[in-house]
């Protein structure tokens, strides 16, 4: 990883930064986050958080305007422009939740009780609680919060400001709504959100420059439909559950090996077995004919999908020669490739400035990365994207909060604010320069 390129801020743009700084307001945010958590808004259904968002940023001075996407869901976009002659830069981030919190997700969530697994806000001191309250709505909060205090300290940008804020950025498919795998962001790329550069808001204390895609896969193992009154030796019977348990375990390796052989830049390619499915409950009598596998796994932006694809055909025809008894069928139902931005691009380079300048220390290799966000759609569309985060997740919670990811909805406002100061370093850093400074 090469070391960042160093570009001393002038007199006046320190001036501007700090005045900016000091207008940055955690309480403010605080009771941003805490509103807007207090709206529920799964992928397909974001129209009220969407609409609140609009009229808060109208509030703030920005320009802003709801883009509908149907009757229940839709995206924001906000403006300030700058005096001309700057660049355009997008300060992103999704603003639907990747659970609903219906009934029946309980095989998802367990029971769910935790409180960042509620579709409403909690507050104790510093902590807001509620579904999606770190993720993704502490990045719209805290997104807002940079503007406003650069709007509020009054700084002569040159260049355009962009807000965004879209359905479809979790890394589902609600297909009854049409929504989900970045459908939101693209919509708003082909209705004037197109920018010089973009900021997206995402966990993880680094500035990534490229983000992976997702490859859905789904294996059938087949049997014959069954009943629990025959013996397991009739020859006219074949499982297709106690087969599966062995693709299981095959499979669960061979996700091992492909990240490892899939691994380079900052990209590590992880995948996880999501479910099982077959049978009915209400017919616990009758083994299912068929049991489905499906599973989702991360694809380097150097990898296509269709590569990944031929990677998983041979693994398949493998597990069919080393087991001849196995009856399988698979298919890739989801692809999403990755995205990646130039290292040395302008924006990259200011985010990592801004990142040194908080962090005092040289930014260095970032840890590997899975995580699928919308910048990797951003940067597909010629976009150039910054990925920058905070800690995550936050530890010390008062309130308890269900283990592993759980609701992404534990937030402390403390962390998220070095965040916020690095993005407007870079804000400054860009909008404050006429465009032939910027490489454009």
């Amino acid at each position: 990883m090469k070391l960042t390129k160093k570009l001393p801020f002038s007199a006046e743009q320190t001036q501007w930064y700090e005045e900016a700084r000091a207008k940055l307001n955690p309480q403010r945010l605080q009771k941003l986050l805490f509103d807007l958590t207090n709206i529920h808004s799964p992928t397909g259904a974001t129209r009220e958080a969407s609409e609140f968002m609009a009229q808060h940023l109208q509030q703030i001075g920005m320009k802003s305007r709801y883009y509908p996407m149907s009757n229940i869901t839709g995206n924001v976009m906000a403006e300030q422009r700058g005096s001309g002659g700057g660049a355009t830069v997008l300060l992103y981030a999704p603003i639907d939740t990747h659970l609903d919190r219906v009934p029946g997700e309980e095989i998802l969530t367990g029971d769910g009780q935790e409180a960042d697994l509620q579709p409403y806000a909690q507050q104790v001191d510093d902590w807001v609680f509620g579904l999606g309250s770190s993720n993704p709505k502490a990045m719209v909060a805290t997104l807002t919060e940079v503007a406003t205090a650069l709007l509020d300290a009054d700084i002569p940008l040159v260049g355009d400001l962009i807000l965004g804020m879209a359905d479809g950025g979790m890394p589902v498919d609600i297909s009854a709504r049409h929504a989900g795998m970045s459908n939101g962001v693209i919509h708003m790329l082909n209705r004037g959100m197109y920018p010089d550069f973009a900021i997206i808001m995402k966990p993880w204390n680094w500035v990534f420059h490229e983000e992976p895609g997702m490859a859905w896969f789904k294996l059938k193992v087949y049997g014959t439909l069954g009943y629990a009154g025959v013996p397991h030796n009739l020859p006219n019977f074949r499982s297709s559950v106690v087969p599966a348990a062995q693709v299981i375990t095959e499979l669960q390796q061979w996700i091992v090996e492909y990240t490892e052989r899939n691994t380079s830049g900052v990209i590590q390619p992880h995948g996880w077995i999501a479910g099982v499915r077959g049978g009915d409950v209400e017919r616990p009598s009758f083994p299912s004919a068929v049991t489905e596998i499906f599973f989702d796994i991360r694809v380097n932006p150097r990898v296509s999908p269709a590569d990944v694809k031929a990677q998983f055909a041979n693994f398949v025809d493998d597990l069919k020669r080393r087991f001849p008894d196995l009856d399988l069928d698979w298919e890739q139902y989801g692809s999403v490739p990755g995205g990646t931005t130039d290292p040395d691009n302008w924006i990259i380079q200011s985010c990592k400035r801004g990142w040194e300048f908080i962090e005092q220390r040289p930014h260095g290799m970032p840890d590997l990365l899975a995580g699928q966000t919308d910048g990797a759609a951003l940067r597909r569309y010629g976009v150039p994207t910054a990925r920058i985060g905070w800690p995550w997740p936050a530890t010390g919670a008062p309130l308890p909060v269900a283990e592993g990811l759980g609701g992404m909805g534990a937030t402390y406002i403390p962390d998220l604010m070095p965040c916020a100061e690095k993005i407007l370093y870079a804000l400054i850093d860009t909008l404050t320069r006429p465009r032939h400074e910027l490489d454009l």
